[in-house]
């Protein structure tokens, strides 16, 4: 696709302006890195780092019967949420197999907002819509209403809080609140794909500039950087966050990618359902884990993984650690290999290199 064609967020100018080094990430020119992935990760980790997230889509759900649907077509039991109250969940497939995985936050009992990866908003929206026919209730792509920003790391709030009069501190992990930021409608959200404190704003593509040079300037004091996609990508790997393409899509189950806890076979019949209690039932062959490299070498995305010198699987996400300082990924291996401590191979480039499964997730923040 010709940079021409590349979809843009409405903080494209202000990415360039910083020296960003954009690529075409899913049909959208987005910025990978800025002053070096390291640099950005080990900021997210001792200080902050704001993100633009809007290529991410938004799907809304409305009416009478919008809990009915949400729970039709997810794994978890929206019934829980309350209003101000947000959730991870598969959307799944009748083979309980991903469309995708996003984020369920309940702003009315008649109004859901659901955060979806940016390369399936439209499938996901099509998959929503043609299997919510039955539903008194309508479904609606806004993701042209939004910009996303993440501003995520331990110094995360006390950047954000001058901006807003909504108590932050008070905002639990995994909620949000309807407030303003520099006096624009926003979304506060108290979420994140970094393994960190942190929130996500939903505001006006309008403002997005306004805010976004806002929050840099504020966060000069402690350090805070423009981070990419790249140090996106080490921070939510350390913390044993999946990502769609890689680590689940649509042949991965949701019990095989070491999810159990977004599935709750009891809250009532969803799509998927019967295939997933029926695996729960006889088991699983394989599962999503952890592993680091005990020898020299980077076990990197798509790599050939062997035990006893035959290819079992590949690597699904693979890259050093920064903050670990090590070399980590995530592999779907066979359940005889599962076990902490289990050994295997990695193909790097010609050299089989050993690498052993280890505890998840690799990184844990102190709360």
């Amino acid at each position: 696709m010709s940079h021409e064609q590349l979809k843009r967020t409405a903080l494209n100018n202000a990415h360039r302006q910083l020296g960003a080094r954009m690529i075409d990430f899913g049909g959208w020119d987005m910025p990978v890195t800025y002053a070096g992935t390291i640099d950005e990760h080990m900021a997210v980790r001792t200080g902050a780092g704001l993100f633009d997230v809007s290529h991410m889509g938004e799907i809304e759900v409305r009416g009478a019967q919008a809990l009915a649907l949400v729970q039709h077509i997810t794994t978890n039991d929206a019934s829980k949420l309350q209003i101000g109250q947000a959730q991870y969940a598969g959307l799944t497939t009748p083979q309980g197999t991903f469309v995708d995985d996003l984020l369920v936050h309940k702003l009315s009992d008649e109004h859901y907002f659901l955060c979806v990866n940016a390369s399936n908003t439209d499938k996901d929206f099509q998959w929503i819509v043609d299997n919510t026919k039955e539903f008194d209730a309508e479904v609606e792509n806004t993701s042209g209403k939004y910009t996303q920003i993440a501003l995520q790391g331990p110094r995360a709030l006390e950047i954000l809080q001058p901006f807003t009069n909504v108590d932050l501190g008070a905002i639990k992990y995994y909620w949000f609140a309807n407030g303003t930021i520099d006096g624009v409608p926003a979304i506060i959200a108290r979420t994140g794909y970094t393994g960190e404190d942190g929130f996500e704003l939903y505001i006006d593509p309008n403002a997005s500039e306004q805010i976004w040079n806002g929050l840099l300037e504020a966060g000069k004091p402690v350090g805070i950087q423009p981070c990419g996609l790249a140090a996106r990508n080490t921070l939510r790997l350390e913390a044993k966050m999946a990502l769609y393409g890689n680590d689940i899509d649509d042949t991965t189950t949701v019990y095989e990618a070491d999810l159990a806890w977004i599935v709750k076979l009891n809250k009532g019949d969803f799509i998927g359902r019967d295939a997933l209690a029926r695996q729960k039932e006889q088991g699983l062959t394989r599962k999503l884990v952890g592993f680091e490299m005990i020898e020299r070498g980077i076990g990197r995305d798509h790599y050939p993984i062997l035990i006893a010198g035959q290819q079992v699987s590949q690597v699904s996400s693979g890259s050093p650690a920064p903050y670990l300082k090590k070399n980590i990924g995530l592999a779907y291996l066979p359940m005889s290999h599962v076990a902490i401590g289990s050994q295997f191979q990695i193909d790097v480039r010609g050299k089989l290199t050993a690498a052993q499964v280890v505890a998840t997730p690799f990184y844990k923040r102190s709360a």
